[in-house]
């Protein structure tokens, strides 16, 4: 940045700080350019130590001189460095914490973001694949024969391991084992096409 003083700059350039910020309030443009020539390494150092970032530097330097017209520095109170010094410290820490909170923002957003999907994907959707296969499963349970039906409720539905269906059914264990075996090949058959796996 690059501020054009005029003929009056040379007798500005002798004056003191607090007397080139009178002329600036005063509206002579071009002790602007005598004050950013005095104090922009001061301003530009600072601001790049806090924020690490070149262009957020010189974009937080020129805000600053442009708008250092309209400051609230007194001559009276201190020094125009010291001013700046504290000036520009404070607008890095307010630059900052805009930074934090807007990475909050992003990282909550986020965070609600995920929920609302894992929410959307649990309850209602998995409740409903389960009802479907519920039902695929009542319904290839239904074209079995009776004692095939009766003898897979007995072991996954009851828990009872196949000797206890022998017993309980008064039948070979040799029976059991050969009308679980049909009618789990014929469930695979009615159900493996629309579960996805092999035909």
């Amino acid at each position: 940045m690059k501020f054009e003083g005029n003929k009056t700059q040379g007798s500005l350039q002798e004056n003191t700080d607090a007397e080139v910020f009178l002329a600036l309030k005063a509206g002579q443009p071009q002790a602007l350019a005598i004050l950013y020539d005095r104090h922009v390494g001061l301003v530009y150092g600072i601001a790049y130590k806090v924020l690490g970032n070149a262009a957020e530097a010189e974009d937080l330097t020129q805000d600053i001189f442009l708008n250092l017209t309209h400051s609230s520095f007194d001559p009276q109170r201190g020094s125009l460095r010291t001013y700046l010094g504290i000036l520009v410290r404070s607008r890095c820490l307010d630059r900052l914490r805009s930074w934090r909170n807007r990475q909050r923002s992003l990282e909550r957003g986020k965070v609600e973001l995920q929920a609302q999907g894992s929410f959307s994907r649990d309850p209602s959707l998995e409740q409903l694949s389960q009802t479907e296969r519920l039902e695929e499963v009542q319904t290839a349970l239904a074209e079995l024969s009776e004692s095939q039906r009766q003898i897979l409720k007995m072991a996954y539905y009851e828990g009872m391991s196949q000797s206890e269906i022998a017993k309980q059914l008064n039948l070979p264990l040799g029976t059991v084992k050969a009308r679980a075996r049909r009618g789990l090949l014929r469930l695979r058959q009615r159900l493996d096409p629309k579960m996805g796996g092999p035909s």
